[in-house]
């Protein structure tokens, strides 16, 4: 997909400055089954104790809500905007908790009856919701025993999207995404970037670290990835190794595998020493 000529940029509409000094986020790092009700008791458990470490954003992970059996088991539990056990959950939590909270991703209703939009739906401290990103690039790969095929399953979204929060600008990603750099140049300059992902451990072994720590490094953000890592019913085994990373590249905290949170903080301040000692993104050319 060529992002600059098809792509919309979708941004708030309420503009809000980056707080100062040091604000604590969370990456959450899940196992999901295909059991909604349950992974959302879990969910909520992870996203207490970022709550009790002092977080103020949480991001969940690709399909935290229902990793099933089968790829189509998704699709049966899609929701439609605005309504559902997921997006109330969603909603609850973040009012709850007075945090802003980054749904990973979710299955919503699509043009089709046969597929579902993968979408990453962010509410704000009063449980509002004020972004929605509909993942645009699909994971397909044929290594050895693996075999994925996302287009069976879900519907493309086609616009960049860009949020203005109390944190500074947030940029919108999910998974298979990362591996596309044309995406983030498309979101300009953006504070944080958010890619809760499900890479499987066959890819993620080899490449995860190195695209979340390049796409920290080419736009001087702080990335925030939260995973799955475990052992699904499908047979499926994902990589975890939920981070969080400077923009200079630094992991500032990482979880390998299992259940749990990953803390750090972003500090506006230095983000922009950073960006005023290295004025990359102001010496592109293209």
């Amino acid at each position: 997909m060529a992002i600059k000529s098809r792509a919309k940029v979708v941004k708030s509409s309420k503009p809000a400055a980056p707080a100062p000094g040091n604000v604590r986020v969370a990456a959450i790092q899940m196992a999901s089954g295909p059991n909604v009700s349950a992974n959302l008791s879990e969910a909520e458990r992870l996203i207490e104790i970022a709550v009790a470490q002092g977080a103020k954003l949480v991001a969940l992970p690709e399909y935290f809500a229902i990793m099933g059996i089968r790829d189509t088991d998704k699709v049966a539990a899609r929701e439609k905007e605005g309504s559902g056990p997921i997006q109330r959950f969603l909603s609850k939590i973040a009012k709850k908790h007075e945090i802003w909270l980054i749904g990973g991703s979710i299955p919503l209703e699509s043009s089709t009856e046969d597929k579902v939009r993968n979408a990453c739906l962010v509410f704000d401290d009063k449980g509002k919701q004020v972004a929605r990103y509909d993942k645009i690039h699909l994971f397909g790969l044929d290594l050895g025993n693996e075999h994925y095929r996302e287009e069976t399953t879900i519907e493309a979204g086609d616009k960049v999207v860009v949020l203005d929060s109390p944190f500074g600008k947030i940029g919108l990603s999910i998974c298979y995404d990362l591996r596309f750099p044309e995406l983030y140049r498309a979101m300009k300059e953006v504070d944080i970037i958010v890619v809760p992902s499900a890479f499987t451990e066959t890819t993620g072994k080899a490449h995860w670290e190195s695209l979340v720590r390049a796409r920290a490094i080419e736009n001087l953000s702080y990335v925030i990835a939260p995973a799955q890592g475990g052992y699904h019913a499908s047979g499926r085994e994902t990589h975890g190794n939920s981070m969080i990373v400077d923009p200079w590249g630094v992991v500032l905290d990482r979880l390998p595998r299992g259940s749990g949170v990953v803390i750090a903080s972003v500090n506006a301040g230095y983000q922009a020493s950073l960006r005023g000692s290295l004025p990359a993104l102001k010496h592109r050319t293209l």
